[in-house]
């Protein structure tokens, strides 16, 4: 699926939040300053346009909703980031956040841990 700017990802994780909504709820819900009403309605067709967002008319009014969970974004997001910045590679992905990011005892601990279940299973 096609990239999320930054506006059109913080919309979808309201919608993720709080489910189908009519664009003045996902404002509401925006954090300050929130975005005009026009705004976040030309930015939820959009991310319909994008296959992201579906919609059910009232009347006049329109109720959006995520067509993809924020799981799947999710992933697809991590698997972007694997190709992007570290060749594909999880073992660089890995070793980088190992030896430049602050993990604690515990975290180390807890990716040793995910990685033995995961070596157990194959």
């Amino acid at each position: 699926m096609e990239r999320l700017t930054k506006a059109e990802e913080q919309v979808m994780q309201v919608l993720w939040k709080l489910g189908p909504s009519f664009v003045k709820d996902v404002v509401a819900a925006m954090p300050k300053p929130r975005p005009a009403v026009t705004t976040v309605s030309t930015i939820v067709r959009i991310l319909e346009e994008k296959g992201y967002v579906g919609h059910e008319a009232f009347g006049r009014s329109h109720r959006y909703h995520a067509l993809l969970n924020k799981d799947s974004y999710g992933q697809g997001n991590a698997k972007r980031l694997l190709k992007d910045y570290f060749g594909g590679s999880p073992r660089q992905l890995l070793s980088h956040f190992i030896e430049r990011e602050e993990l604690d005892a515990q975290e180390l601990e807890e990716l040793l841990k995910l990685i033995q279940a995961k070596k157990k299973n194959r």
